[in-house]
């Protein structure tokens, strides 16, 4: 019989590498959109070439498949932590490839800003920062959870690519007990595992944005 202790490891990596990577991502996909957005022309910090680089970088590094990112990095990897095989090392990755979509999540969400709110608030004094802080992280902040949840989804499918090459893991799981050795029975358990992972994942995310959104807190 299948031990259930490797599917209870697998899944507690699963999650540990889209926690870590989404709170990496996120620490730098956040100040990326925010820079985007208020670089952007006629803008609060408006400088339209800052603008035009960031946003190649972002669409670039979102145009390059996951499985190949994984691969061209692996020099990086192996220099961060020690190796390119293991949880630890699909974090880099996984961080890697949700940064420039979380910073063209928060850029978008900024731009359902009514720029009434901004206007009102540089008439009355308010600095660039204190604009960034009191006016656009708040009023987007809804439109950010969404998008943040989006990109916990999406690590979750990606962290079952990082499986099929060391990366550990359900995708790793799946690939040696249910794959490579023909049992449907795992293969079919990591998909429902990984589903109730994503559900789980979207209900808080709604329910979190849906909340901020009627409270304004």
């Amino acid at each position: 019989m299948f031990p259930m202790t490797l599917l209870f490891n697998a899944t507690i990596e699963t999650v540990y590498m889209v926690i870590v990577a989404t709170i990496i991502a996120t620490l730098v996909g956040l100040p990326w959109g925010i820079v985007l957005y208020t670089s952007r022309r006629g803008n609060i910090l408006a400088h339209p070439l800052l603008y035009q680089v960031l946003a190649i970088i972002v669409n670039v590094t979102r145009s390059i498949p996951f499985i190949i990112l994984m691969i061209a990095v692996i020099p990086l990897t192996r220099i961060l932590v020690g190796s390119s095989i293991g949880t630890n090392a699909a974090i880099v990755p996984l961080s890697l490839c949700a940064m420039p979509f979380i910073a063209r999540v928060v850029e978008n969400a900024l731009l359902e800003v009514d720029s009434g709110l901004v206007e009102a608030a540089t008439s009355m004094g308010a600095t660039a920062w204190q604009i960034i802080c009191k006016v656009f992280i708040p009023e987007a902040l809804p439109g950010i959870i969404n998008g943040l949840t989006l990109t916990v989804v999406s690590l979750i499918g990606y962290s079952a690519m990082a499986g099929a090459v060391g990366g550990g893991g359900l995708g790793d799981l799946a690939i040696r007990y249910g794959y490579q050795r023909f049992d449907t029975s795992v293969m079919l358990i990591t998909i429902v595992i990984m589903i109730v992972l994503v559900q789980a994942v979207q209900l808080v995310g709604d329910k979190l944005a849906k909340w901020y959104a009627h409270t304004g807190q």
